[in-house]
């Protein structure tokens, strides 16, 4: 175990490191390494982000990312992981509650439309109009003619999206059953999380199979060329935080960048993969 005298003593990073590992464990040793490099990782996408979100206003692109998965996937993680550094007055996160009665008699998508990004803004949405592809019919909030409908529509409202020139990005969060439950648990033991857990997220575990028909459904209907799905697995959530800001900053040419730039902004295939049907998930 280390001493305060080893902190005392040692004259770099490298004496130390070097130090450390011939006194705590192997195990150890890699889960404070992991951490270390996950820390400079993100910072260093972190800043990148911040290099996109500039070119994005410079050039008035409208970027919308949406988030969507099981509850408990890190979602809304993942979301204060990209916007920790960004310029709030150039970036939103939305996260609507359940429509008002005014809005249940509107278009579904009318107030998902008001949310869209302004030219140069870059908008994150926790949770999407594709709530009613999965969410509302497994838990009835919706009825099987509504669902009906936003299946026909969907593809063409975001057909609508593409021809004017809105930048779409799908993220379909995959977290395994087991992994989830571990989640809930840890919700509900901790005061600070405790408010995330609702009677909707333990029927997530009781109608998992329902949510898989749904989730399935979606994607076979709604994956297109100009609008794919992008399944991020997220077992490991620093994992995922990192590939997902990857994936964002791999399809914008927003900078010239030397080859060490260009390694740290690919995703990995193993976390993150584009839908296919016999794409293996875990969820």
């Amino acid at each position: 175990m280390l001493t305060s005298e080893d902190f005392q003593n040692f004259k770099n990073k490298q004496a130390f490191m070097q130090l450390f590992k011939t006194k705590e464990s192997d195990t150890k040793v890699q889960e404070i390494l992991n951490s270390i490099r996950y820390e400079k990782e993100l910072l260093q996408l972190q800043g990148e982000l911040v290099d996109l979100q500039r070119w994005v206003a410079d050039h008035g692109k409208r970027v919308c990312i949406i988030f969507e998965g099981r509850d408990a996937a890190g979602k809304g993680g993942s979301i204060r992981r990209f916007v920790e550094h960004l310029n709030p007055r150039s970036m939103r996160v939305v996260a609507l509650t359940k429509p008002t009665n005014i809005e249940r008699g509107q278009w579904y998508f009318r107030r998902y439309i008001k949310e869209l990004p302004n030219p140069g803004e870059i908008v994150f949405f926790d949770r999407s109009w594709y709530n009613r592809a999965v969410v509302e019919p497994v838990m009835g909030f919706c009825t099987e003619r509504e669902y009906q409908k936003f299946m026909v529509q969907v593809t063409e409202f975001e057909h609508m999206l593409y021809e004017d020139g809105v930048i779409l990005i799908k993220f379909w969060f995959s977290i395994a059953k087991e992994e989830q439950e571990k989640r809930f648990i840890s919700r509900l033991n901790s005061p600070l999380k405790r408010w995330k857990f609702s009677p909707v997220d333990q029927e997530g575990q009781n109608r998992w199979d329902d949510y898989t028909f749904y989730k399935e459904k979606m994607f076979s209907k709604t994956h297109t060329t100009i609008s794919p799905w992008i399944i991020i697995k997220t077992n490991n959530k620093k994992q995922a935080r990192l590939e997902s800001m990857r994936y964002v900053l791999s399809k914008f040419n927003y900078k010239e960048t030397d080859n060490n730039a260009k390694q740290l902004i690919i995703p990995d295939p193993n976390i993150v993969q584009r839908y296919h049907r016999t794409a293996k998930q875990i969820d």
